[in-house]
Parts: C-alpha cells; structure tokens; sequence
C-alpha cells in the first residue's frame, strides 16, 4: 500500500494564509498608526493559537506581548492582564498619577484604594500607548473565554480604543457568545481544514508515515481539526483510530498518553496543571516538596504534554485540563498542597491561601479566614469576580451554618458588584437554605431585593426593597430607604405613594445624633414631601448647608450630592446648587467614581442651564455620554430634555421626549415642566398653562416636582389673563423668597408681582427683579425678566423704552443660545418696526459632539492627558481630533482656539 511521506523536521507554516493575511491587514494599519483589534474563533485544537503565532513571528522590529487564560485560574483578578503588561511595566513612569496609582494597585505593586474598570483601562491604555511611541506594539491574548473578567472588561475597554494608536490586538476564544464584551470586535473563524489542506499538514507535522488507508480514516476522524489530524497521526494504530471526532476525541487521546505514564511523570504533570503561573521556580520548590526531581521533569517533557523554559507551559490548554481532570481527587489535593507549600506567604499569599482551599476537603477555619483575608486585598484591587471567589470558598470551608451563611452573603454582595446578579441570587439561595438566624435571614431577603431592585431599577422591585428595609433596623438601611424615596422621586406610577412612603420613613427612622449630612438629607426630603414650604425650608437649609460644608473637607464622598443639589434648586439657592454639582463631579473625577459621574455630569449640566451657561451644560451633557459609552451603561435623559426646552430646539425636545414615551413610571412632572419652558419661551402660553396645570395637579397630590415650575406657571397664566390660577405659586415664590431671601428667590418674587399687577405699579416691580437679577450670575433668568419688561413697555404704549429692554434681551438671550425667547424678543421688536440683525453661523456647528468637548476643554485651557482622561481614550487620540478640529474652524493653534471661544 502506498505510504504518506512525513516531514516533521519543518518548521514552516503549511496552511491558512488567507486568514494570516486578514491579520496581517490589522497589523500593517497600525503599523502606520491606525491601531485596531480582531477576535479569531474556533473550536479547540483548530488552530487558533498557531494562527496567531506566526503571524507575531512574521513581525519585524515590533513589541509582543502575550496572555492566555486558563480554565483554573478565571477568578483570580487581572491575572491576564499582569501577564499581558508585565514585560513593559516600567513605562507606567510617565502616566498620570491616578492610572499609574491603579496599576500599581490592581498589580499589587503598591496599596491604595480600590481602582474602578474604567480608571484601569484608561491606564492600561495609557501604558500601550507609551510602549507603541517606540515601536508598533502586537497583544495576542488566547483563550479569552478562560480570563478572569476584570482583565476582559479592561482589554475590551482598550481594544475599542486603539484606532489612532501603533496597536494590534488579536484574541482568541472558542465562541463570541463567550466573551460577549468583545462581541463588537471584527471577527475572524477558524474552520476545519479541507482534505487537501490537511494532507498538507500531516506531511510536514505527523511524527510518522502511514498507509493511504490509515491516512483516510485519520482524516475522515479528525474532521479537519489541525490539532486532531497531528495527536491522531501520532497515536494511530495498523486499524487507524476509532472514537468520536472532535476535541473530546483529542482530549481522551491527551487522557490515554498521561494515563500510561510512570507514576512520577504524573505527579510532575499534575503539578504543572494545578499551577497555572508557569513559574518554573514554584513547580521546582513543589516537586522537591513530593521527592520528585530533574528527571522527572525530563520525562514530563519527552511525553509531548508539557513545555518548559522561560515559563512553563502546555502543549495546548486541552492537554492541562485533560491532566487535571484525569488526576485522582486524592493526587490533585496533595498537588495543590505542594504548591500551597512551595509558595512564598509574603509574596503571594492569596495564590497561597487558593492552593491551600483545594489541598483539603473537611471543614478549615484557618484556611476560611486566610481566604476571606484574600477576598479583602482582592478587593482593593477592584477584582469584585475573585472577591467572590474568595468568600465562597471560605464559605464552603466554614464550620458553623450561620458563619458559613454570612459569609455567602458576603460572596453574593460581591457578585452583585461584579455585575453578575443571578449568581449573586444563587449564593443568597443557598445561604437561605442553611436556615440562619433571624439577623442573617432578613440580610438575606433584603439583598434579594437590592438584586432585583439592580437589575429592574422598577416600581414593584422599588416597593420590595422598602418592604425588606422594614425587616432590618432602621439605622442599617437609612442609605437603603434614601435610594428607595430617590427614586420613588423621578419614576413613580401613582402621586400619593411618594407621600406613603414619606410618611413611613417618618415613623419608622429615627433622627441620628448627631446627624451626617446624608441623615439630614433623607430627614429633609421626606420633609419637603409633608411639610408646607416655609415649615420645610429650615431643615433643607441646613441639609444644603452640612452638604456643602463636607463638600469642602479631604474626606468628601459625591455619593448623594446631587440631591443635596435638588434640594438647592428648591431653595432658589443657586450659589449653593452650582458648587455643589461642581464639586461632585470633581471628587467623582478624582476618586474614580465612575458609576455617579454621569449623574453628576448631568446635574450639572442642570445646574448650568438653570443660570444660562447652555454651552457648558451641552458640554457636560456630551462628557457624560462619554463616560455612558465608555462603561457601557444607559442614562436618564432629563438634563438633556431639560437643555432642550431652555435652548428652544424644538427638534432635539421632540426626539428626547419620543425616547421617554416608552418607559415605564417615568415622573411625567419633570417632562410637563420642560414642555411648559418651551411653550413660554415661543409664546404658546396656552400649551405652557396646560402641562403646568397637570404638574400642579400631581404635586398636589404628593408627588415631587421641580420647585420652578412654579414661575413658569405664573407667567403663562398671567398672560392668558388668568390670575386666579397663578395664586397658589405666586405665594409659594413670596414664601421662599421671604424665608431664604437672595438674588434668584427675590428676584423671581418680584417678577411674579409684576406679571399680576394690573396697574402701572407693575413697572417698580420689573426694574426692582431686573436689579436684583443684574448682580447674580443668573443670566437667562436676567434675560427674561428683560424681554418681560420690554414686553409690558410696548403693551403700554411706551415703544422707545421697550426698544431698549427689547434689544437688550434678545442680545442676551441670543448670546446664551435660549433661541425660543430669543424669537420672541425679535417678535416684540418686529411690532414696533425694530428689525433684527440675522445672526453669524455659528462657527462651532460643523464640530461633531466629541470635538466640541475637545475644544471646550482644550480652549479652557486642559492639557492633552488632561482631556484623554476626562474620555477614557488615549492622548493621540484627542490630537486626532483637535486636528479635525483646527481643519474644521480654519485655525491652526490653541491660542487661535482659546480666541474663537472666548
């Protein structure tokens, strides 16, 4: 019978270079500073590893680096992305010290406090970028679905991000519904080789020749598995080799090869797969610790399964899991014990404390301890997946049920924080089933609310949570109930349940001495919701008061500022609501805080539209889209709604309030008081009384709603001649402006006496609000007491001096960008022959959103790291676009910019 000659002396690559050509396609456009990242997929043993082998080796002068996952080690945090950046660690010298701060504290190279996700992308990022001002830099990180997930949500971070930076990133995984966080990326998959194809490959890789016979059923099991083709070819009998196709055939032959091993090249094996670092140093400590010695580990070589140099590794992951597996439970525990033995306590103790929890099987509350204890450090680290890992292994070895279920508790608020709620469920399940005391028991089902109040952010999950806050004393969920009224605040299905609750809050939780601001915070909203304003409005001073006090300290935290800012607004206090949300976003920015800071942003941006600065309030709004895409998250849309109706862009408030149609218990007040700004500020008072009649009806009946509603509704109904309808606001404006006198409070006060002054006493009114408003920063509100007066001038018949106030407010209202009260100010002028000029285009309006930020911050005077970090991309990035930008506005230089926006 005619034989198949084999070469396996040749080193060379037989097949695939279609598909080494897609990534050599990838590689050749970084190389000229267009970065990008692909995702290559296929079953095991296809190929995917050796793929992207040669195509690294086929890169000249360029930096490689490398990661794989491993099926053992998914928990244990950023593990992929310390071996992916270990080799260019010394170029995080040059980062900003908070991205270097997080690299040294998710590497465990320096203490500090727990970095997010999106800080550690940023800095790894920033490293890449560094290493790729040197020379085009290649990642190729294998068996994704096996990394922990930190270091996926990280890499996945990066890879979107590298289009303007000398980076290829290429990954492998078995399955894109694996590494859903990668699923964007362009995907390249790995097929079986053809007949053809595969003959190729067993003539220069297959160790031996066999008959054409033997070579037909080879090929016809193997299927066109590459790995499959050459372990078949290598084990084939004169009978060819019969079984099932596939990487479970190639896992029973890796199975079959270790089985027939000596008993101490088994142990060497089972060491190596038990211990998946690849540190030669540890598997050599672990082996003298089993009497096993060099040859030993010779002879682990020369069985194919196992590679050693640098770092230790095996010939394909389905050779490490089909060792471990086939390891006796007794043999893996005296391998995991070894290792624990071998590991240095002061170097690596969680590593440690991990080998020791699989070296036993009964009971250990030393080893339980040493694991929670490693659940702590893991947690300063950001890795929440391992913090979880930790504390259910500890459970597991916990002796006692109700410490075993306080500590499956602890496991489940850790999933819970790593994003993964059913298992989070599955951990409070089985705490529950242990039967703990009555403490631990309403632990439990209050944390099965807060995961389902997570996942649904809904009415009935908000109404679960309170009623679980009731089962636990009243100082352990103040901050529960505070979330639970919040929320309850902006999304509610029927007014007077607010009001229930307020009530219940009241009764149920006593006052704190002395009280945080956070105290006085709950305190002062259940209180505005009971109270009539001028009983209410003490407390809500000195809540905004405590705010901004803690606010100024070293040890402030922005979590719940932003309803100290509401609380602010409702106040009329607009000093206090502006430092406030500027101030949150800062210590959101500097600590990291990533899951408030587009809250932040956006009560920002509020605040900024309120006191007319809409370019920063637009700006705002686009960073916290930024900050959204970045985290893959979805945010509410009022401040964007808000920003809308004040800018009269009709379009954009139609679209926004489209989007809002389809949610479920959305408070509808806040809408009705943005349409009613829109209507006023074109004129259609009608409109405007009409929403704001509905705004009035539901506040009545319990339900919150922004305090300013009240002065549009004033003037909307003062226009239609329907004074009866603007008493009960007009009083509650004279209330606050009396209890909490200043610019805006008066100011407005006066202006609504104004508005309902039929005689020509109206006039003392206008000017005393203009003067008021003339010495606060409250432009817009400024503006319109203005366009107000001229108005009231020229229905008297006094056209010269409406001419005046007229002008005077549509510049203004013109230069803000509020061009829905701009229009009705050049309306007014038109009546009275007083054209008006046709604004300049604006020069900016070509600028796509993200370019906008760029010049607004750039031209504010932040630096090229500064404002990367503000987006989460790299430096090149934002010169990328500052170079669209200066094309764009016909300008060359930041001075140049600085005086265009100035």
């Amino acid at each position: 019978m005619q034989k198949l000659m084999t070469d396996n002396t040749s080193g060379s690559f037989v097949t695939r270079e279609a598909e080494l050509g897609e990534i050599a396609s990838v590689t050749a456009a970084a190389a000229r500073g267009r970065g990008g990242a692909m995702l290559v997929l296929g079953d095991a043993g296809i190929g995917k590893s050796t793929l992207i082998g040669e195509a690294a080796s086929r890169l000249d002068g360029w930096q490689v680096l490398r990661a794989g996952g491993v099926e053992f080690e998914s928990e244990l945090p950023y593990s992929a992305l310390h071996q992916l950046c270990a080799p260019v660690l010394d170029h995080r010298a040059g980062l900003p010290v908070p991205q270097r701060s997080a690299l040294d504290a998710v590497f465990g190279l320096h203490a500090g406090v727990t970095p997010t996700p999106m800080l550690v992308g940023l800095a790894v990022l920033g490293l890449l970028s560094a290493v790729g001002r040197r020379r085009p830099l290649f990642c190729a990180v294998d068996d994704v679905q096996w990394i922990d997930a930190g270091s996926r949500q990280v890499l996945a971070f990066v890879a979107a991000r590298v289009a303007v930076e000398p980076v290829a990133m290429v990954f492998a995984a078995r399955d894109a519904a694996s590494v859903s966080e990668l699923g964007r990326l362009p995907a390249l998959t790995l097929t079986g080789l053809s007949d053809s194809e595969a003959l190729t490959l067993l003539r220069y890789r297959a160790p031996f020749g066999h008959e054409s016979a033997i070579v037909q059923r080879i090929l016809a099991e193997a299927a066109g598995n590459p790995l499959a083709l050459v372990e078949f070819a290598r084990d084939a009998g004169p009978f060819g080799l019969p079984g099932d196709a596939g990487h479970r055939a190639v896992e029973h032959r890796f199975v079959s090869r270790f089985l027939r091993l000596p008993a101490p090249t088994r142990s060497v094996l089972a060491l190596a797969a038990a211990e998946p670092t690849g540190d030669l140093v540890l598997l050599r400590r672990a082996m003298a610790i089993q009497g096993l010695d060099a040859v030993d580990l010779t002879a682990a070589e020369d069985s194919g399964l196992l590679v050693t140099g640098p770092r230790v590794h095996f010939r394909h992951p389905l050779a490490r899991s089909a060792v471990y597996r086939s390891t006796g439970a007794g043999a893996r525990r005296q391998a995991h014990a070894a290792l624990a033995a071998g590991t240095d306590v002061d170097v690596d103790p969680d590593r440690r404390a991990w080998h020791q929890a699989n070296a036993i099987t009964g009971p250990d509350e030393e080893t339980a301890a040493e694991l929670e204890r490693s659940a702590g450090r893991a947690q300063r680290r950001g890795g929440f997946a391992a913090v979880a890992a930790f504390l259910e292994r500890a459970a597991r070895l916990t002796p006692g049920r109700s410490r075993q279920a306080r500590r499956l508790l602890a496991a489940a608020r850790a999933r819970l924080g790593s994003g993964a709620p059913s298992a989070a469920r599955e951990l409070v399940d089985e705490a529950e089933r242990l039967q703990p005391d009555p403490v631990d028991r309403r632990a439990a089902r209050l944390l099965r609310a807060t995961i389902d109040y997570h996942v649904a952010r809904s009415i009935p999950a908000t109404i679960a949570l309170i009623e679980a806050a009731d089962g636990v004393g009243p100082d352990e969920v103040r901050e529960t109930y505070l979330e639970a009224f919040a929320s309850l605040m902006f999304s509610v299905d029927e007014p007077g349940r607010l009001r229930r609750l307020a009530l219940h809050i009241r009764e149920r939780v006593p006052q704190s001495q002395p009280p945080r601001p956070v105290d006085l915070l709950l305190q002062a909203l259940v209180e505005q919701n009971l109270r009539p304003v001028d009983e209410a409005m003490p407390l809500m001073r000195r809540t905004v008061d405590a705010f901004r006090d803690h606010a100024r300290t070293s040890e402030a935290d922005p979590w719940w500022m932003e309803r100290a800012c509401v609380l602010s607004v409702d106040l009329g206090d607009s000093d206090a609501m502006e430092e406030i949300a500027d101030r949150q976003v800062d210590l959101a920015r500097a600590q990291g805080a990533y899951a408030i800071l587009p809250h932040a942003l956006r009560f920002q941006a509020a605040a900024r539209t309120i006191v007319g600065r809409f370019a920063d309030a637009r700006v705002c709004i686009i960073e916290a889209r930024a900050v959204d895409e970045a985290a893959g998250t979805s945010n509410l849309v009022g401040s964007d709604l808000m920003l809308a109706a004040w800018s009269g862009d009709v379009d954009r408030y139609r679209e926004i309030r489209e989007k809002l149609r389809g949610w479920v218990g959305v408070n509808f007040t806040a809408v009705h008081y943005a349409e009613s700004v829109l209507c006023n500020g074109s004129g259609d008072h009608q409109a405007a009384l009409d929403a704001l009649l509905l705004v009035r009806d539901q506040h009545r009946r319990g339900a919150y709603a922004v305090t300013a509603f009240h002065h549009e509704l004033v003037e909307a109904a003062a226009y239609l001649g329907r004074p009866e309808e603007a008493k009960e606001s007009a009083d509650w404006i004279g209330d606050v402006a009396r209890i909490n006198p200043n610019a805006w409070t008066t100011g407005a006060h006066l202006l609504a006496c104004a508005l309902l002054d039929p005689g020509l006493g109206a006039q003392d009114h206008y000017r005393a609000a203009i003067s008021r408003f003339a010495g606060s920063r409250m432009r817009v509100h400024y503006a319109r007491a203005r366009l107000l007066y001229g108005q009231w001038l020229r229905r008297v018949g006094r056209r010269a001096e409406a001419r005046v106030e007229l002008r005077a407010a549509h510049e203004l209202l013109s230069t803000i960008g509020a061009r829905g009260f701009a229009g009705r100010a050049a309306r007014e002028l038109e009546a009275i022959g007083e054209p008006t000029l046709t604004d300049d285009a604006d020069p900016l309006a070509g600028l796509t959103a993200r370019e906008l930020l760029v010049a607004r911050k750039v031209a504010s005077g932040a630096g090229t790291k500064e404002v990367a970090a503000l987006l989460f991309v790299s430096p090149r990035t934002i010169d990328a676009h500052l170079r669209n930008l200066y094309r764009k506005l016909g300008i060359t230089s930041r001075r140049q910019l600085r005086e265009l926006l100035r």
